[in-house]
């Protein structure tokens, strides 16, 4: 069994039969089917190409990934996909539109959280807070609000940040101790290895080197599990095939099979690492369904 925990439906042309299709040809049985709600204040033009026209505002701007496509396919297809939903943060009234959710629509993940504000805000600490009391975890989306300059040799401002920083993202998993976390985006897969603030490249390439603030955090907090979703979770393991091994292995019981897209990429890569039969099983399904039973 194989069940992805990160997807997205209406998401870079393809409707939803395509996504099942695809889950069809990887072999995966259920998939996580998450939001992300854009303010119109928090532009996201770069996503244009992968969005829904639907949904398009008179003004040009989008709403995103909105949950009435999530919650459409999810009746479509009932045996395939496990609804999530993450409500704007910057609405006072987010915890109960969760809660609303889960209670009317059968939400069961806090996702995707995306905001361009810091992780351990008060507002999201209250949504956060209302997740784990639901038993609902939150997968949290991470791009780091400052990266080494290449010429600069300095720290600069990354525009399209997320969450903030490890330290914010280390505050929330003290703040909400009955909320379980994943982590995801290149904000947090960088952070694989002890030399990101040095590095230049949101998606870091070469060994990995020790001292890695997410092992750091795993290590200190229970709440804490990984999505291995996207470019940034694929390529977190195949930078260093060595360390990924160990780092799978180590953490077999926090780390969730997950693609935020298509195809096999990250299928391949774990096959490739020839992990024993137990470690492939937690990471392919027994995790997703510890977090989230069926």
């Amino acid at each position: 069994m194989i069940i992805d925990a990160h997807q997205h439906v209406f998401w870079h042309k393809k409707n939803d039969a395509d996504l099942v299709a695809d889950l069809d040809a990887q072999g995966i049985d259920k998939a996580w089917l998450l939001t992300w709600e854009i303010p119109p204040t928090e532009d996201a033009i770069h996503y244009v190409p992968a969005f829904n026209p639907l949904h398009m505002r008179p003004d040009g701007t989008h709403p995103g990934l909105p949950f009435a496509d999530a919650y459409a396919a999810a009746r479509k297809y009932p045996e395939r996909f496990i609804l999530g939903y993450c409500p704007d943060p910057n609405i006072e009234q987010a915890p109960q539109w969760f809660e609303n959710a889960v209670k009317m629509h059968g939400v069961r993940i806090c996702g995707e959280w995306k905001y361009r504000m810091l992780v351990d805000d008060p507002r999201n600490i209250e949504l956060f807070r209302k997740a784990g009391e639901l038993n609902c975890p939150a997968v949290l989306h991470f791009d780091a609000p400052y990266i080494m300059g290449k010429e600069s040799g300095r720290m600069e401002y990354f525009r399209l940040w997320y969450g903030g920083t490890m330290d914010n993202l280390e505050s929330v998993l003290k703040a909400c101790p009955q909320t379980t976390f994943l982590g995801h985006g290149p904000g947090f897969w960088r952070e694989i290895s002890g030399d990101a603030a040095s590095n230049p490249d949101i998606y870091p390439k070469g060994p990995v080197a020790p001292g890695g603030k997410v092992t750091q955090l795993l290590e200190k907090f229970d709440n804490l599990y990984c999505d291995l979703s996207a470019g940034s979770g694929c390529m977190a393991l195949t930078r260093d095939p060595e360390h990924a091994r160990n780092f799978l292995t180590d953490f077999a019981d926090r780390i969730l099979f997950a693609r935020d897209y298509y195809g096999s990429d990250l299928p391949d890569a774990l096959k490739s690492f020839d992990l024993p039969a137990d470690v492939q099983e937690k990471i392919n399904f027994r995790n997703a369904l510890k977090l989230v039973p069926l």
